[in-house]
Formats: structure tokens, sequence, C-alpha cells
């Protein structure tokens, strides 16, 4: 790959990254950092996998981030990896996901490295961000 394409790309993907670090999600952008975060998690952690696609973009970050703003309870950390982007973050994020098949945009309610609730992709561009935000709230009420 070109250093010009990847120049381009990361000046592209740079305000679909900030939404969420603006909201107070850590981006995790390599396998290490992925897995230094979960030798060491405790409590719940909310985790995005971030995309370039329009259902990232008109659905899933904009709920992902109010649903943080808007909820009684919310987990103990936020945390995001950005699919196509960041690929071995991304990976290693899936080998904790376990057998649930890669989906992106997605998101993750996690107990420790346990997920206790999971959204597809199919979940997100099916629905309403409202419905979404719901989806996420439910799942903190129940596990945060």
């Amino acid at each position: 790959m070109s250093m010009a394409y990847e120049d381009y790309m990361k000046q592209i993907v740079k305000p679909m990254r900030d939404e969420l670090t603006r909201a107070g999600f850590e981006e995790l952008t390599t396998s290490d950092e992925v897995e230094e975060y979960f030798n060491k998690v405790e409590g719940t952690t909310l985790v995005v996998v971030n995309s370039v696609c329009g259902c990232a973009a008109g659905l899933a970050r904009p709920a992902a981030t109010q649903s943080i703003i808007q909820a009684d309870k919310t987990p103990d950390h936020l945390i995001t990896v950005f699919a196509g982007q960041d690929k071995e973050a991304t990976s290693k994020m899936r080998e904790i996901f376990g057998d649930i098949p890669p989906s992106s945009p997605s998101m993750a309610l996690l107990k420790g490295k346990e997920v206790v609730h999971f959204i597809h992709r199919h979940d997100i561009e099916a629905n309403t961000m409202e419905n979404i935000m719901t989806n996420l709230q439910g799942a903190f009420h129940q596990y945060c």
C-alpha cells in the first residue's frame, strides 16, 4: 500500500474516530493495546467496532454516544477499534468476542472478558437510532 493512500485514509477517518473519542471512548489501535487492556480490565466495557460505512455514521456512532450521555447506568469503560483501519486491533478484539461472527460496525458489552450483550451490523442497519439506544441502555441497566 502506498504511503499516500495510507495518509489519505488517516485524514478521511479522523472525524469518524474523533466522534467516539470526544465522547470518552478510548481508541485501541494495536493488538498489543487490546491484549494489555483485557489483561487488566475489571468491571463492564462497551466496545464499539467502528467502520466507515453509512450505518456507522448515521446509526452506530450516534447511538453509542447518545446512549452513554442519556443512560442512568453506564459501563465502567468505553473502548473502540476501527475495522478496516486498525486491522490487528480489530482482529484481536474479535478473538475476545469468541464465536461471535465478525461484524462492523458492531457493539459489545463485556463483563470482564465475557461478552454479555452484542449488537451486530444487521441489528444496526435494520433499526433506528432510538431503537439501538434502547437496546444498549437495556443492556446497561441489566449488566452495569
